[in-house]
């Protein structure tokens, strides 16, 4: 497929808008480490907000959707969805936390919390660990999305692909730090909203769909459309909705929705001016991710069950695409080569634009580890302002590489994100637990990974083919969580000393986490209240589309009036 005239310019000129953001801002950047990975901790909240929902909307976000869609139907986003109590529970009792420590990343916790040569060897380690094995699964899967774009949209091997969007990413995240970050985010998440609402449009008025009314109505997309799983088939309402809901949120670490905050999400946090703009960021960032941005997304995957029935008809449409990346993933890129032109550009440039946001965060974010936490703490002490910039420089880079190589192994973005769920599995209960509960040492933290990692894969190679992945995922959480709960009894816990000044340290009370807690969950029913009425709102169920407004607008009004404050 070729993109006109009018296509390439609109690609080329907000490609260029972010080149010219990193060149102005890159003087400011390179002052100091703190203004390179954390912009000075100046930021208001809507711009971390903003960066947040622009960096979790990763060009491989659309290709997950749909995968889902395709496969499990509407319902099978709650693998996702479930996410959202964990990610307000981060915003009303955990984002005050982070902000009161004042570290620059969220790894450094562990000399605050703990002490001794455990405590450094779990900073230094999750260092690495997160900001080079984690970051690498995760930008590799972003880079996966656009290798499949390239290769449906204009016929382009994968390694070239892969070349071109990383010699620009690089470039601009090098040179603009966390500062040129936030502020590409502003612009790019504009422009990739933008675009997914407009391929909606264009996937619903496909002469093979035929329509809204069409649409729901056709026989292979009914049984896609419900909002929760078939209650009748265990097989179903198991992994999509029990799982999740019960189990899953509480206990899974996974990026962007870490139980207790952390990752990119934590920078954000720590970026913040103060701690009343850090929960405002994360309340308007969840609104946003959950409520807000899922819905283009599904009409797109809907449609094209419509158009491409099967994984044959994606084969059969695209022969020069790879065979091993002919997925259910692959249909949203499909879907795309019917856009006019003009309207494919701006598409293709939302896309551009997300794969850009995501990855120049996780490249900042996994530097910011590295120089922080690795090399300034473990390799030079005496580092400058101007080396550690310097090395961030040189580990952007060598993150882009690693990430690049890893693409060209996988296969579906949906598989990309149950492994990085699974390794993960069972660390959860810890990272909300430690910052309240005295006993949890070093060695607690130490056990979990050690086990979460060793249950993960022992399920997933191991003898265990007959068992689903739900089962695998609640035996591997079972078994971590008693595993480190165990080491957590039969160790000593920290000294007085330590637990006296870090709680000191983040002033915590119980009255604040009283009334934190039931403020998440206001904001958790009235977030999923406004998902929903927005997809009821497009089902043209009138009556359950004003039910669920109803609760979303009054939710709404007692989280603003009694949880966020951003003076």
């Amino acid at each position: 497929m070729q993109l006109s005239i009018l296509d390439w310019a609109i690609v080329l000129v907000i490609l260029s808008s972010t080149m010219v953001i990193g060149f102005v801002v890159s003087k400011r950047a390179a002052k100091s480490s703190a203004s390179f990975f954390l912009a000075g901790q100046s930021m208001p909240w809507w711009l971390l907000g903003v960066s947040m929902v622009a960096t979790t909307f990763a060009a491989d976000t659309p290709n997950l959707v749909t995968d889902i869609v395709r496969s499990q139907g509407v319902s099978g986003n709650w693998v996702w969805w479930a996410m959202l109590l964990t990610g307000m529970l981060t915003t009303f009792v955990y984002a005050k936390l982070w902000r009161r420590l004042g570290i620059t990343t969220d790894v450094e916790f562990y000399e605050h919390r703990y002490t001794g040569k455990p405590a450094r060897f779990l900073r230094g380690f999750r260092a690495l660990y997160l900001g080079i094995f984690f970051n690498v699964m995760i930008m590799a899967n972003v880079t996966l999305a656009a290798v499949k774009i390239g290769s449906v949209l204009f016929g382009i091997d994968p390694t070239m692909v892969i070349i071109f969007a990383c010699l620009i990413t690089v470039v601009f995240s090098t040179l603009g730090g966390f500062l040129g970050v936030l502020i590409t985010d502003l612009i790019l998440f504009v422009i990739a909203m933008v675009g997914s609402v407009t391929a909606a449009y264009f996937a619903v008025s496909h002469p093979t769909v035929g329509g809204v009314e069409n649409l729901l109505s056709h026989p292979a997309v009914v049984d896609k459309l419900a909002f929760v799983p078939d209650f009748s088939n265990p097989e179903m309402y198991m992994p999509l909705l029990i799982i999740p809901l019960l189990v899953q949120w509480w206990s899974v670490w996974y990026p962007g929705s870490e139980p207790g905050g952390g990752g990119y999400i934590a920078q954000r946090m720590l970026a913040a001016k103060n701690e009343n703009h850090a929960v405002a960021a994360s309340a308007f960032f969840n609104l946003c991710h959950y409520a807000v941005r899922p819905w283009p997304w599904i009409i797109v995957a809907l449609a094209s069950i419509i158009v491409y029935p099967d994984l044959a008809s994606l084969q059969q449409a695209f022969p020069n695409v790879p065979e091993h990346l002919v997925k259910d993933d692959l249909a949203y890129s499909a879907m795309l080569t019917f856009l006019p032109a003009g309207v494919l550009g701006l598409v293709v440039a939302s896309l551009v634009s997300a794969y850009v946001s995501t990855i120049s965060t996780s490249l900042n974010w996994g530097a910011s580890y590295f120089v922080n936490d690795f090399y300034a703490r473990f390799i030079k002490q005496d580092a400058s302002d101007k080396q550690q910039v310097f090395v961030g420089r040189v580990a952007t880079v060598l993150l882009m590489v690693c990430a690049s190589l890893m693409a060209l192994v996988l296969e579906n973005a949906l598989q990309g994100f149950r492994l990085l769920m699974t390794i993960g599995a069972g660390t959860g209960l810890l990272f909300l637990l430690r910052w309240f509960w005295g006993r949890i040492n070093a060695w607690s933290e130490i056990s979990a990974m050690v086990f979460s990692f060793f249950f993960s894969m022992l399920f997933e190679f191991g003898p265990f083919e007959e068992s689903v992945g739900w089962q695998k995922m609640l035996l591997s959480v079972g078994l971590t969580t008693a595993a480190w709960i165990i080491v957590t009894l039969l160790t000593q816990p920290e000294s007085e000393q330590t637990l006296n000044t870090f709680w000191q340290r983040i002033q915590f009370s119980r009255e604040e986490l009283t009334k934190g807690l039931v403020i998440a969950a206001v904001a958790t029913v009235g977030t999923y209240s406004a998902l929903f009425a927005t997809g009821a709102w497009f089902y043209q169920d009138w009556l359950f589309a004003m039910g669920m407004s109803a609760v979303a607008v009054v939710s709404g009004f007692v989280t603003f009036k009694y949880g966020i404050r951003a003076e």
